[in-house]
C-alpha cells in the first residue's frame, strides 16, 4: 500500500489541510487510476476507511455494471486535461462499501504534482436532490391540468400526461421545441417578447392579465385557456413552469349565462316600463274620474288614490332608468316623491314649504321595501298639507332619512297644528293614515307618533330584513 505521506503533494500541508476539511468528499488519483489520497468526507460518503481506499484502483468506487468502461474515461480525460465536470449529460453513479448504488456529480481537476499527473475529483452525493426532483416530476407528472416547463431558450423541457392529453402532441414531438409550437400562428410574434420579460421579471401569477388566452393544438385548431406562470431555479438556470387549464367549456357556460341575463335584463326593463305606463293610465283614469265629480269629499278620495298610484309608478320609473331591477336609492326616490307632491299641492305649496335632509350619497333598498316607504311618505306628507295648515296658514313640512348602525330612519314633521289631544291611529277614520301601520309592519320596522307643537312621526327599519327575523325570533 503507498503511503500518501511521502508524496510531494502541491502546497504540501496546506494542500493537505485544504483537502481534508473540505465540504464534499475528495479523491486524488495517480496516473495508473489509483487512490493516493482521500480526506474524511470520503470515507464518510463511502464508508470506507481511509486506509482502505489509499492505493485501490479508483474503480472500486464505481458500480461494476459500470466499472468496465470506466478507464476508458480516465484515459480520455488523461488526454485532455482541464477542469470540469464529469460525465457531462450523463447520470454517475458511486458505490459504497456495501455494495450500494448512489447518484453523484463528480467535479475534475488535473494537479501536477511535480513527478506525475494527478486528477482530484470532488465528489457529491445528490441522493436527496434527485429524491426531490422525481418527487417533483410525479406532482407534474399526475397534476389534473397541463403543465410545461420551458428553459431560458423558451425550449419545452418537461410536460406532463395532460399536455398530451390537451395538446395531441406525443411528449417526444414536443420536448426541446421552441413553446411557440403550443401557440396559435397569429400570437407567435409576440408571445416571444412576452416570455422574454416574465424571464426579466419573474414571479408566481396569471399569464395575460385582461387578456384572451389562446393555446393551438396538434391539429391546429386553437381553444382558450387560463395560464399560470411560476419561475423555477434549477441547476441549468431559472426555467418557468406553466400551468395550462382549458377554459372551452366555461366560456360556454359564460356566454349562455350573459345571453340569458340579456335576456332577462329586456324582459324586466319591459315589465318595469309597461306596469309604470299602467300605473300611470290608471292614475290619469283617477284624475279624469275626479274632473266628472262635483262632490268635494269623492274628488279628494280620488286625488289621494292618484297619488298613491303615482308614488308606486315612481319606484318602476327610477328601475327602468337605472337599469337595475333590484333596488332603488331611497334618497333620489324620496327627492322625486317630494317633487311630485309639490306639484300636486301648487296651490298650498305657495304658504308651505317642503324641505328635505336626504342622504348625499346613495342608500339602496330593495323594492319590495322601498314602494311601502314612499306609501307611508305620501299619506304623511299629504295628510300635513291638507290638515296641518287650515285656513291658508304658512309652515314647513320637513322629511328626513338617516342612517343609525344598521337602521334607517325616516322622520316626517311640520310646525303646524299638530294632532287632536285625543289622537288615536287605532280610531281614525282617514283611509291614509290607516294604511300606515300596514305599511310599517310590512317593512318589519317600528314607529311613534308625537305632537305639540305641530306634527311628528318617526319610522326606524332595519337595513336587512333579516335582522328583525332574527331580533323576532330572541
Amino acid at each position: 500500500m503507498m503511503n500518501d505521506a511521502a508524496l510531494p503533494l502541491p502546497g504540501d500541508e496546506s494542500f493537505r489541510r485544504a483537502v481534508e476539511w473540505a465540504p464534499t468528499a475528495m479523491v486524488m488519483v495517480n496516473e495508473e487510476g489509483r487512490i493516493v489520497l482521500a480526506n474524511a468526507q470520503a470515507e464518510r460518503v463511502f464508508s470506507y476507511s481511509r486506509d482502505e481506499l489509499l492505493g485501490q484502483p479508483i474503480e472500486m468506487l464505481v458500480p461494476e455494471r459500470f466499472a468496465g468502461q470506466h478507464p476508458g474515461f480516465r484515459q480520455a480525460f488523461s488526454s485532455n486535461p482541464h477542469p470540469r465536470p464529469m460525465g457531462s449529460g450523463r447520470e454517475l453513479f458511486a458505490r459504497r462499501h456495501d455494495g450500494s448504488e448512489f447518484p453523484v456529480e463528480i467535479g475534475l481537476t488535473p494537479i501536477d504534482a511535480g513527478n506525475g499527473f494527478m486528477v482530484l475529483a470532488a465528489i457529491v452525493d445528490i441522493t436527496e436532490r434527485k429524491r426531490l426532483e422525481e418527487r417533483f416530476r410525479r406532482v407534474v407528472e399526475y397534476a389534473p391540468s397541463a403543465m410545461v416547463m420551458v428553459d431560458r431558450k423558451g425550449c419545452i423541457v418537461l410536460v406532463n400526461a395532460q399536455t398530451e392529453q390537451l395538446f395531441g402532441f406525443p411528449r417526444s414531438a414536443v420536448i426541446g421545441q421552441p413553446i411557440e409550437m403550443l401557440v396559435p400562428e397569429r400570437l407567435r410574434g409576440e408571445h416571444v417578447g412576452y416570455r422574454n420579460g416574465f424571464l426579466k421579471e419573474s414571479q408566481p401569477r396569471p399569464m395575460g392579465v385582461g387578456r384572451d388566452l389562446f393555446a393551438r393544438r396538434a391539429d391546429g385548431t386553437e381553444f382558450p385557456v387560463e395560464i399560470g406562470l411560476n419561475p423555477i431555479e434549477t441547476e441549468e438556470g431559472r426555467m418557468v413552469l406553466a400551468s395550462i387549464v382549458d377554459i372551452t367549456e366555461r366560456r360556454r357556460v359564460q356566454q349562455t349565462l350573459e345571453k340569458a341575463l340579456e335576456e332577462k335584463t329586456v324582459l324586466l326593463n319591459e315589465v318595469h316600463h309597461r306596469v309604470k305606463n299602467n300605473l300611470q293610465v290608471i292614475a290619469s283614469l283617477l284624475n279624469l274620474q275626479a274632473t266628472h265629480t262635483q262632490e268635494p269629499r269623492l274628488r279628494a278620495i280620488l286625488s289621494e288614490s292618484q297619488s298613491r298610484v303615482r308614488a308606486m309608478a315612481l319606484t318602476h320609473q327610477l328601475l327602468y332608468e337605472r337599469k337595475d331591477y333590484s333596488r332603488v336609492d331611497l334618497g333620489e326616490y324620496l327627492e322625486r316623491l317630494a317633487q311630485l307632491l309639490l306639484s300636486s299641492y301648487r296651490e298650498e305649496s305657495a304658504h308651505i314649504s317642503l324641505r328635505r335632509a336626504l342622504p348625499s350619497g346613495p342608500q339602496f333598498l330593495d323594492l319590495d321595501r322601498a314602494i311601502p316607504c314612499g306609501l307611508i311618505v305620501n299619506e304623511l306628507v299629504t295628510n300635513a298639507f291638507k290638515h296641518a295648515f287650515p285656513e291658508g296658514r304658512s309652515g314647513e313640512i320637513s322629511l328626513e332619512l338617516h342612517l343609525n348602525a344598521k337602521e334607517l330612519e325616516l322622520i316626517v314633521t311640520d310646525n303646524g297644528v299638530g294632532f287632536p289631544p285625543d289622537f288615536d291611529l287605532n280610531s281614525i277614520q282617514s283611509l291614509g293614515l290607516q294604511l300606515v301601520p300596514l305599511l310599517v309592519e310590512q317593512l318589519k320596522g317600528r314607529c311613534s307618533f308625537g305632537t305639540g307643537p305641530g306634527a311628528r312621526f318617526s319610522l326606524r327599519f332595519p337595513l336587512d330584513p333579516l335582522d328583525s327575523v332574527m331580533e323576532t325570533s330572541r
